[in-house]
């Protein structure tokens, strides 16, 4: 099969055959019909997000059941049928997936984040001379994947196969970060610094849920008519005015909830300033960097900082996908761009320049 194999010291992916890799105890081979094209695997070929090379990339994918592998419960969709899976894979077994707190999965960063190997401690994936892969998530970015059976859903007719894929990290993160780190309500405000995948599907699942008041921060017009597309009922481009000061007068005396989906120092602070009195910012992009913190402000405001990574994988994504089958989120208008894997690097490319509007997705 193809795959997108990082090398030690490269800062391309290079397309190799690899064999087909096979499903183990509690697993699930999936013929990979779409892979998002996420800023973790943009972090990842750069080296920001430390990872054991040779490695596949690649964490948010939709395909179809290919084959069971022992031990898999009946429940689980079986061959043929169409899939999507979420990035965070519960073991389903440690502390935390046992309070139902996948998003905190001792063995997904213990394991499969640290070691780049699935939860038996070994890899699937091998070059034809026997060179173990390491696995980054379920290693999207090829034409077959192996996934555990803890993170395998059945995709809804109504919900196109490509397009679906960007359930499994960009909607899933986003649901995550507003259902449980927000806890929005119906009629609250919300701000959303940065308009990438990520902050596009905040925008539409705080819409659903029911925030009267959107107001979308980003430096690119682009972007911002994306974000107006996709729910924002105010867009500040912040290369052309204060965004704090713009958010506020948008929304007298701060907004209950302000996300910040792009990971950057700067932004941290801002969404932490355009947050009102007792209101909560949520962090979720990722850095390599530390942000400043205004300690008198958020001690005497009572603002709270929310970290939030993914979301509850086995209770979130079934209740996702009934929200989107209903049409309350959508992911085709947030796909821009569809490339074929020998295009991965050209696309990384762009993501780095922030070209990409949206979400790219990779198809096989």
């Amino acid at each position: 099969m193809s795959a997108a194999v990082l090398d030690e010291g490269a800062d391309k992916v290079v397309v190799e055959q690899i064999p087909i890799p096979l499903p183990e105890r509690g697993e699930v081979l999936l013929r990979v019909r779409a892979c998002g094209v996420c800023h973790s695997d943009l972090s990842v070929v750069r080296g920001k997000i430390p990872f054991p090379r040779p490695c596949v990339i690649g964490h948010e994918i939709s395909g179809e059941v290919v084959a069971h592998g022992p031990g898999v419960p009946a429940s689980v969709p079986g061959p043929g049928a169409r899939v999507v899976a979420a990035f965070v894979m519960p073991c389903g077994s440690c502390e935390q997936c046992a309070r139902g707190r996948d998003d905190m999965c001792l063995n997904f960063f213990q394991v499969n984040r640290t070691k780049g190997t699935l939860y038996d401690g070994t890899t699937r994936l091998r070059r034809v001379d026997g060179t173990e892969l390491r696995m980054f998530s379920m290693s999207g970015m090829a034409e077959f994947a192996v996934v555990p059976a803890t993170d395998v859903f059945a995709l809804p007719e109504s919900i196109p196969l490509v397009e679906g894929a960007i359930l499994g990290c960009a909607t899933f993160t986003a649901f995550g970060a507003v259902r449980h780190a927000a806890d929005l309500r119906v009629g609250q405000r919300v701000a959303v610094f940065a308009a990438g995948g990520v902050g596009l599907n905040i925008i539409q699942l705080a819409k659903a849920y029911g925030a009267t008041d959107i107001v979308s921060v980003d430096l690119s017009a682009e972007k911002l008519d994306a974000a107006k597309r996709a729910g924002a009922t105010a867009t500040v481009n912040a290369t052309e005015t204060d965004p704090v000061a713009a958010v506020r007068d948008l929304v007298p005396g701060g907004v209950d909830v302000a996300f910040e989906a792009l990971g950057h120092p700067q932004t941290f602070r801002q969404a932490i300033d355009a947050a009102k009195d007792g209101g909560r910012m949520v962090a979720v992009g990722l850095s390599p960097q530390d942000a400043m913190v205004p300690i008198t402000r958020v001690v005497r405001a009572r603002v709270s900082i929310h970290g939030s990574y993914g979301g509850r994988t086995r209770q979130d994504m079934p209740e996702l996908l009934r929200l989107v089958e209903a049409g309350h989120a959508r992911p085709e208008p947030l796909v821009s761009r569809r490339v074929g894997i020998d295009e991965l690097n050209e696309t990384f490319d762009m993501l780095g320049r922030g070209e990409i509007v949206g979400r790219a997705v990779m198809c096989t």
